[in-house]
């Protein structure tokens, strides 16, 4: 498991494959790799999603004291995936990074409690898997809206829950973090 350290505790993580006439083999969790890498992730819920082309959800956290980590992958399609940092303490307040993640690469993104999470399906049934750090809380589960962060999703026609739309703007919201 290749680990990359980006911005402020964020990762891309490269998933062991393995292929041959049968299909492949993917190695999507390796927690001594994990903490042999600085990152400390204990698993308390997964959960996975199929969206549509130009599908955005997001950009969607939990807030305090059921904020959490997450470590996301795409093994079917393709997305591109987008995290903003919420620490108001952090060098890199308020600032994205993306990746593309697709069942080609391999890659997964490690999100740090204290940023916001969002991504665009680039590929009809595009299937993102989630592994979360804390359970899900509804009182606590919340966002910011995908369009008041600094990044060009590139959709002209984006397709997004009512939920989504509903958000504040990255400027209204006052961070916990």
């Amino acid at each position: 498991m290749n680990i990359e350290k980006l911005v402020n505790g964020a990762a891309l993580i490269e998933f062991p494959s393995f292929f041959d006439h049968r299909g492949s083999f993917v190695k999507a969790f390796h927690n001594s790799s994990l903490v042999n890498a600085g990152i400390h992730f204990q698993l308390k819920e997964s959960y996975f999603s199929y969206s549509q082309k130009d599908v955005i959800r997001g950009m969607h956290f939990q807030l305090p004291p059921h904020q959490h980590a997450k470590i996301v992958f795409c093994p079917q399609g393709a997305i591109l995936d987008v995290i903003v940092d919420l620490r108001k303490q952090s060098p890199t307040f308020k600032q994205c990074l993306a990746q593309v993640l697709s069942q080609e690469n391999h890659k997964a993104f490690y999100i740090p409690e204290g940023f916001a999470h969002g991504f665009k399906a680039l590929t009809e049934n595009a299937l993102t898997y989630y592994l979360v750090s804390s359970e899900y809380d509804n009182l606590s589960d919340t966002g910011v809206r995908f369009d008041s962060i600094e990044f060009d999703w590139q959709v002209e026609q984006p397709i997004l829950s009512t939920r989504d739309l509903s958000f504040v703007s990255l400027e209204e919201f006052q961070s916990p973090f």
